[in-house]
């Protein structure tokens, strides 16, 4: 079942999404003071560590790869001020994160058996699009995709201006329809500019689906939705920006791989 998971407590390392919650996605997030490190192994499981303010220095020691050091990396004042920069971290492998200024940062991982190498997504690796149009246009920053070959993760970020909608028309990755449709389920974490401010999500299943459901949350600043299936369309409140980190991972991996809810697709077309 969809599940909404309301912000959190400050704190150092809070685990959002606990391992076996969903098939495959968990969800922590890291807030360090400048100077403090924390180290994490990976085990059987591939990371993306996704900075959300400030600049960090990545280690990264993966068996059967040379030792990876990403000095500074990050450096925006908040995830409304530029794109992402994430990090991709292979399983078999001992991370230190060290906080190069006060520093909060997203850490989401899936299990995987894959051999790729630790890479950091920034610059021209991490694409920027406007997406819709109207009160529908948002955008979006693609970041994991298919220019790492990770076996499980994709991972980005959109932008809501006030009021506008995003995922939209309605779309889902539930059903196994190559080429276009995957098996992919789905974690946002939203943040709200100013930090009062809200915004909504409805999720629902398509109608001939035998477990379907259909839910509507009020997001707020810090608020976790889990996706493990059907439509997800999002909007933002008047005169709040909207942000969320989306993290996808399932048993096949194509960024795009979607489906349209056919009675709203036609505003592709409009």
């Amino acid at each position: 079942m969809d599940r909404l998971i309301k912000a959190h407590k400050n704190g150092k390392f809070q685990q959002i999404v606990a391992p076996g919650t969903m098939r495959f996605l968990d969800f922590a997030t890291l807030q360090l003071d400048q100077g403090e490190r924390h180290s994490l192994q990976t085990g059987a499981r591939e990371y993306v560590l996704d900075v959300f303010s400030g600049a960090v220095t990545v280690t990264v020691n993966t068996v059967g790869h040379s030792k990876k050091i990403y000095s500074k990396i990050g450096k925006r004042v908040d995830v409304f001020s530029g794109p992402p920069v994430m990090t991709y971290i292979p399983p078999n492998s001992q991370v230190e994160i060290k906080a190069d200024t006060v520093a909060d940062l997203g850490i989401f991982s899936a299990p995987s058996s894959a051999h790729t190498p630790a890479a950091v997504m920034e610059g021209a690796t991490v694409t920027s699009k406007k997406v819709g149009r109207d009160n529908w246009q948002r955008r979006v920053y693609s970041a994991l995709d298919q220019n790492v070959p990770a076996e499980r993760l994709l991972a980005g970020e959109t932008v809501n201006p006030p009021g506008n909608w995003s995922s939209f028309p309605p779309h889902k990755h539930d059903r196994s329809n190559p080429p276009h449709e995957a098996v992919l389920e789905e974690v946002y974490y939203f943040r709200v500019k100013p930090s009062q401010g809200f915004g909504f999500i409805w999720t629902y299943t398509a109608a001939d689906d035998p477990a379907g459901f259909s839910n509507v949350f009020v997001v707020e600043d810090r608020d976790t939705v889990l996706l493990p299936k059907g439509y997800h369309p999002v909007v933002a409140a008047p005169g709040y920006e909207l942000q969320y980190t989306w993290v996808l991972a399932g048993e096949e991996r194509k960024y795009g791989a979607w489906a349209d809810d056919p009675r709203h697709a036609w505003v592709k077309n409009q």
